[in-house]
């Protein structure tokens, strides 16, 4: 092939590629993108469970003394632990109401730039939304259980 290209155009030089490759080059950005995206999600997960975290060493030092009574007067780890993680849990439900139609937005004026357009399913955000819940309670879990399961005499031996 490059001989019949020097011979009708001798003064250009042959260039050759695959068509795949070319392809392979129109979603090279995307790839990136998707990398970057990648950690900063994971990142961001991280960072809003140290919050999350804090949040609940805070919660259950400001009721230690609560907590305590409430052992005392015969309340469970189970009922303790639910206790807690009720108010966590309506922030992270918050949370989701509100970055839901954002998302939503987002996605569908980014899916909009390419030449085959996909519906984005509801199935998605629930799957998000659950995953959020789950990572939420298992962040609180270490501290919240830790609290339910704390002596009161130790909490109440100041009063």
């Amino acid at each position: 092939m490059e001989k019949a290209w020097k011979q009708v155009y001798p003064d250009d030089d042959f260039d050759r590629h695959f068509y795949d490759d070319t392809i392979a080059r129109f979603y090279d950005e995307e790839q990136h993108i998707s990398t970057l995206l990648t950690w900063a999600t994971g990142i961001s997960i991280l960072i809003s469970c140290l919050g999350l975290f804090g949040l609940a060493i805070y919660t259950t030092n400001q009721r230690t003394k609560e907590i305590g009574i409430r052992k005392v007067f015969g309340a469970s780890v189970t009922q303790i632990v639910t206790l807690l993680s009720t108010e966590m849990i309506s922030l992270i439900l918050l949370a989701f109401i509100i970055v839901t139609p954002v998302a939503w937005y987002a996605v569908n004026k980014w899916m909009e730039s390419f030449a085959d357009h996909v519906a984005i399913s509801w199935w998605v955000f629930v799957i998000s939304g659950a995953g959020m819940l789950s990572i939420g309670l298992f962040t609180l879990s270490f501290r919240t259980i830790r609290a339910g399961m704390a002596n009161p005499v130790k909490s109440l031996r100041n009063e």
